[in-house]
């Protein structure tokens, strides 16, 4: 019997570990969102009091879960033809935060979403593209809330709230990049 509980703890902390994971590499972050760019421009923006403002106005006075020291934004384009940006952020999701890279068109209407790295025990399920192409075509301020505008995943609810959260956080950093002068 307890070789028996034994063999069963064993499988649940394997479940349990196979959700964390790193899917994506930075590198290959712009390519992910945005299949048919062939230029790819990365920035490191500092994320000062002021951005942080101006983001949380951006998206109805409501905080993200958490602040990255500095946003990882790359300008992509098709030859001279800018498809949009990369935008790389983190929110958390039931313990622990979950980076995405969310394509983000010139006019914040979402391209496409990728998990990047998933840190949670449970609801890795939401780095599928099956889940992840819900958000494409959608524009800022757009109801990304179970039931409503996204289907959720059984057992990720947090971890979806966390993408609708990060959808809205990366097209309210474009909507700030996109008001400040060009550098």
């Amino acid at each position: 019997m307890r070789v028996l509980v034994g063999v069963l703890v064993l499988v649940a902390v394997g479940a349990a570990w196979g959700q964390e994971g790193v899917f994506l590499s930075e590198a290959d972050a712009p390519k992910a969102v945005f299949r048919d760019a062939d230029t790819v421009v990365r920035h490191d923006v500092p994320v000062t009091a002021e951005r942080r403002t101006k983001v949380t106005a951006e998206l109805g006075g409501k905080l993200p879960s958490m602040w990255e020291m500095q946003w990882i934004v790359f300008d992509v384009a098709r030859g001279a033809t800018p498809l949009g940006r990369a935008i790389v952020v983190e929110e958390i999701g039931k313990h622990r935060p979950i980076t995405f890279v969310v394509g983000v068109k010139p006019d914040r209407s979402v391209e496409d979403v990728a998990v990047m790295a998933y840190r949670e025990a449970y609801g890795g399920e939401i780095a599928s593209k099956r889940f992840l192409r819900q958000y494409a075509g959608k524009q800022p301020g757009a109801d990304l809330r179970s039931p409503g505008g996204i289907q959720n995943v059984a057992g990720a609810t947090l971890s979806v709230e966390a993408a609708s959260r990060a959808v809205h956080k990366a097209q309210a950093i474009a909507a700030v990049l996109d008001a400040e002068p060009a550098p």
